[in-house]
């Protein structure tokens, strides 16, 4: 099939793009180099370098440890809640920057369990679905086999996720958490977070929802769907960077009654009392543990500046439009190579990345790596296109997919 169509749709679609000029403000954007990574690792914005050097040599080098209080201290609370503001629909005093996601789940995970055991010893039971990341499968095994709980796990097709019936199928009187992804690691299906939040809790349950995949790609209402619980990374579409550190959001109502089980001085309640026990702070902090990585929460600031400037709407609303001329392109160029689709159609259940899926597709990656075009692979047989919609062209959405075309003609 001839790609010129396409191409007179994707410069088209380029041209009347409202955050086209976004796409600028990311190094390497200018470069020929085909990023189909953004769910995993973003791109970094060009105002990054300038503002980690100049906290080098003004704040870290001029300062010195009087910056700890004159601003660091509140730099977990300050970017937390801009970032719940922006992308996550919560406010203030419920969103806080540190620690890796793994540490946040396990945090939360954990607080939640033992509050709901202790309320009800009946409540020994974690839900996950069995394609959720690895992580948090690894987690939920590792909590419940400590605490003496019992692991509820929902079979899922790997090509969506989690929906209503399969949760109310798996949650009950003995359900102490629910542990779910709002969007899907695998095949980008977006769960409906509202109603299964109201799901868990008709059953008593608390929920723990898992952003890495949507914060800064898809509207999060935390506050309004009721959400008890989240953590994610920001490394993603908040383009904070290799290892950036992730978030954590506590509802306010939970704040006062969950006790987390990493007892550091960070979050006690007089951080420099330095007194002989731990008496947890109120609010958010007493979900720190350790010294904030301030280096390391500093370059997503970029992207929520971004982020504010566009509005997550508009922002989803380019996500949307770049996964459905994906797919008219796959359709077009990929389905008569007998590439097939593992996320779904309908963008209402998708988030921000889809999987082809073609038996060649290991090999496919490698190849197409050689080339300057970045997917990543996904068992089974997945190759997953991630389009970051502040960085990512409909331009280079097209060059990308012909390269998977000739890549697969190659390698099958």
């Amino acid at each position: 099939m001839s790609t010129e169509p396409f191409a007179a749709e994707a410069e088209a679609l380029d041209a009347a793009d409202p955050l086209a000029a976004h796409r600028d403000a990311f190094v390497g954007s200018e470069t020929s180099l085909v990023y189909f990574d953004g769910n995993s690792l973003g791109r970094p914005p060009r105002t990054t370098a300038s503002r980690l050097a100049d906290f080098v040599t003004a704040e870290w080098g001029g300062r010195l440890i009087r910056g700890w209080d004159e601003s660091w201290m509140d730099l977990p609370f300050r970017i937390g809640d801009r970032l719940g503001r922006l992308t996550l629909g919560a406010t203030a005093g419920q969103t806080i920057i540190g620690d890796s996601t793994t540490v946040l789940l396990y945090k939360l995970l954990r607080a939640a369990l033992s509050e709901r055991s202790a309320t009800d010893p009946e409540r020994v039971e974690i839900v996950v679905g069995r394609d959720d990341f690895p992580t948090d499968r690894y987690l939920v095994e590792g909590i419940a086999a400590e605490r003496g709980a019992r692991v509820v796990w929902i079979e899922v097709d790997t090509a969506r996720g989690v929906d209503a019936d399969l949760l109310r199928a798996a949650v009950g009187p003995r359900t102490a958490v629910v542990l779910l992804s709002h969007v899907s690691y695998r095949s980008g299906y977006l769960a409906d977070a509202e109603r299964l939040t109201r799901i868990a809790h008709d059953a008593g349950a608390l929920v723990l929802w898992d952003l890495c995949h949507s914060a800064g790609s898809v509207p999060v209402a935390l506050d309004a769907w009721g959400v008890d619980l989240a953590v994610g990374c920001t490394y993603k579409y908040l383009n904070g960077g290799p290892g950036a550190p992730a978030f954590a959001y506590v509802a306010a109502r939970h704040q006062g009654t969950l006790t987390q089980p990493i007892q550091g001085w960070m979050g006690a309640a007089d951080v420099f009392a330095m007194g002989p026990e731990y008496r947890p702070a109120d609010g958010m902090r007493r979900f720190l543990s350790g010294t904030p990585p301030v280096l390391a929460m500093l370059a997503m600031q970029d992207t929520l500046d971004l982020i504010d400037d566009a509005g997550i709407e508009a922002i989803r609303a380019k996500s949307v439009a770049l996964t459905e001329f994906a797919l008219r392109v796959g359709d077009g160029i990929l389905s008569p190579l007998g590439v097939t689709l593992a996320s779904p159609r309908d963008p209402s259940e998708r988030g921000g990345h889809l999987t082809l899926s073609h038996p060649a597709m290991r090999s496919v990656t490698a190849r197409l790596w050689q080339q300057d075009v970045i997917p990543d692979y996904r068992d089974p047989h997945g190759l997953r296109i991630g389009l970051a919609p502040l960085s990512t062209s409909f331009t280079e959405t097209l060059t990308g997919l012909m390269a998977v075309a000739e890549a697969v003609r190659t390698e099958s």
